[in-house]
């Protein structure tokens, strides 16, 4: 796996080898678009290049997997023509970019709920993933038609599912198992959530999943968003002390 798989015992230098798993909420398109007087969709276009810099940019910043939150459940409730502009936006990048990452080694996985989706939009994202599924250096993981209630909602419902055919009881869930049928289960959990455009919430992003992630909040839109941007905030992570509930060994020689 590219990336840490969770809490471990390692010591601050082995932490600083091993490869991350960043998620960005890219946030702030349409203020960026606002304050340059231009309509909503020419900040998420801008997004769609701030999103090329960023991908360029963490594979040379030991990232090993980068997610990022394309399009949640709740954006469907947006006007029509935004919508629309949006599943567009997924097709251009994946026309544009998808030799490019696959020669690269990158591999992509798209998150979410199918249901729902367009024939075309359905067809851009299993063509990324068949074409890049063996592909082992950097994955990018979109978050697209996503969200973490509802993630973790199908993930009730599968198990249950199982229980009503005989195939398990309720007394086998564990938190491990339960994982397994989330979404998100290929990829170990986020060490690091940021959120760009100053705002400071989760949004229904990585529910489960970001459990012992660190925040960052940076005050910055995300059509200005890079690898600048990004080593800033990873050089905060790299700043926090990860517990993971338990306590830093400092403090226990202290109470000792």
């Amino acid at each position: 796996m590219p990336a840490t798989t969770g809490p471990r015992n390692v010591s601050d230098a082995d932490a600083a080898d091993q490869r991350l798993h960043v998620a960005i909420i890219m946030d702030g398109n349409g203020r960026w678009a606002k304050q340059r007087g231009m309509p909503r969709v020419l900040g998420h276009r801008a997004g769609v290049n701030a999103l090329k810099r960023t991908v360029e940019g963490a594979q040379s910043q030991n990232v090993g997997v980068l997610t990022v939150f394309g399009f949640s459940t709740e954006n469907w409730r947006r006007p029509a023509h935004e919508v629309s502009e949006l599943m567009n936006l997924l097709k251009a990048y994946v026309e544009s970019d998808l030799e490019r990452l696959a020669k690269a080694g990158v591999r992509v996985r798209v998150i979410g709920r199918r249901t729902g989706l367009s024939a075309d939009i359905a067809e851009v994202i299993d063509r990324a993933e068949r074409r890049t599924r063996d592909n082992t250096a950097f994955t990018l993981q979109v978050a697209f038609n996503y969200g973490g209630q509802a993630d973790i909602t199908d993930a009730a419902r599968t198990f249950a599912e199982r229980v009503e055919r005989g195939e398990a009881k309720a007394s086998d869930l564990t938190e491990a198992m339960f994982e397994r049928f989330l979404s998100t289960a290929s990829a170990p959990p986020p060490d690091l959530i940021v959120r760009t455009s100053g705002e400071q919430r989760i949004s229904n992003f990585l529910l489960w999943d970001c459990a012992y992630a660190e925040l960052v909040f940076q005050d910055v839109l995300w059509p200005d968003y890079g690898p600048e941007a990004l080593a800033a905030a990873i050089a905060e992570y790299r700043r926090r002390d990860r517990r993971y509930g338990g306590v830093a060994a400092d403090d226990v020689a202290v109470a000792g």
